[in-house]
């Protein structure tokens, strides 16, 4: 977890504050952000910040967007986010989308999202929009059960990626770690999904099929905190928050490059481009687990405030409280906080 500089700010009710001044912001691992806050981020980046409670502790802090130059959008519906694109690319140019686009219609694992046919439609209207490089396809998780095989979620992920080859470079993926998420074991057997967790073997297979689909779309392809080496199948491991990718899509942005540790050469008298020495910096995310490659990010959702209902969710304890906090929030759009104080 990076220490970000701290900058004071005059918050809505006129009060001096002090705020971490982060310069990626996660928008968010925790919450759909783009589907149902889309309007609250927007406000609240005119507004210059935000008000973000600890999970952990409760201890409310401020964020500051005084120096954030990249905003990473985690979502399963952009659609409202996408009326604001042209207000986004004023404030903040830098920023692009990790696009969850599975499968689970027949099973009903995910009651709120928009159909499978409006979520492609809507990928690739956002990709003509903002360009394939920054629309990321993630099929996350992989959910084997006692009727989804591998064969199964092969056929899932054909039918998505043959209609959208031309509107994203990659995929990443991730196998649905159940047992060690009790969270997720229990929302999953309160829903009866008879789960089946993935072994090395399933693993393999999945990713053997995967590598042959894709010698007819030719996307990067990786996994997201997979501990398992499947390199031998083209598949890496990815960094979702991703500086190469923002060096290779921000690389004018000199503020964001020399965050990032970037030196260049100069141009030559042949070569009008310069190109990359060196990345002085190491800034993984150790916040995260191990498995993962991203760097360092304040991710500014809360838990138990996105209403997609997905049954394998880790971010909601329950459907109900995650209703009911969408709902106030509704009430209290105005608020710093996703998740506002209750009413008095």
């Amino acid at each position: 977890m990076a220490n970000w500089k701290k900058i004071t700010i005059v918050t809505d009710e006129n009060e001096i504050c002090e705020a971490q001044a982060p310069v990626i912001i996660s928008a968010s691992r925790s919450t759909d952000i783009p589907a149902f806050y889309a309007n609250w981020f927007i406000d609240r980046l005119n507004k210059g910040y935000i008000e973000w409670k600890n999970p952990f502790n409760g201890i409310p802090i401020y964020v500051s967007f005084k120096k954030t130059r990249v905003v990473v959008f985690w979502t399963k519906n952009p659609k409202p986010m996408m009326k604001h694109l042209d207000f986004l690319d004023k404030i903040i140019e830098n920023y692009y989308f990790q696009y969850t686009l599975n499968d689970y219609e027949k099973e009903g694992f995910e009651r709120k999202v928009p159909s499978l046919d409006d979520r492609i439609k809507t990928f690739i209207e956002l990709s003509e929009k903002i360009g394939k490089k920054r629309v990321i396809w993630r099929f996350d998780p992989l959910i084997l059960t006692s009727e989804i095989d591998v064969k199964i979620l092969l056929k899932k992920i054909e039918y998505i990626g043959d209609q959208i080859k031309d509107h994203t470079n990659k995929l990443v993926f991730s196998f649905a770690d159940i047992s060690i998420y009790k969270k997720v074991e229990n929302n999953l057997r309160k829903e009866g999904v008879s789960f089946i967790e993935f072994s090395p073997q399933t693993m393999r297979e999945f990713a053997s099929g995967l590598q042959q689909l894709n010698k007819k779309w030719g996307f990067d392809i990786g996994t997201c905190a997979e501990k398992i080496s499947l390199e031998r199948y083209n598949i890496k491991h990815n960094k979702c928050i991703d500086d190469d990718l923002m060096i290779d899509l921000f690389s004018e942005d000199k503020v964001l490059m020399k965050f990032l540790g970037v030196k260049f050469t100069e141009p030559d008298l042949f070569n009008n481009s310069a190109t990359i020495i060196k990345k002085t910096q190491n800034l993984r995310d150790r916040g995260q687990r191990n498995a993962c490659g991203c760097i360092a990010s304040k991710d500014i959702g809360q838990y138990n405030t996105c209403p997609h209902e997905c049954v394998y969710c880790y971010a909601n304890t329950s459907r109900k409280t995650a209703k009911e906090n969408y709902n106030r929030h509704l009430k209290n759009s105005h608020s710093a906080s996703i998740c506002p104080k209750e009413d008095s």
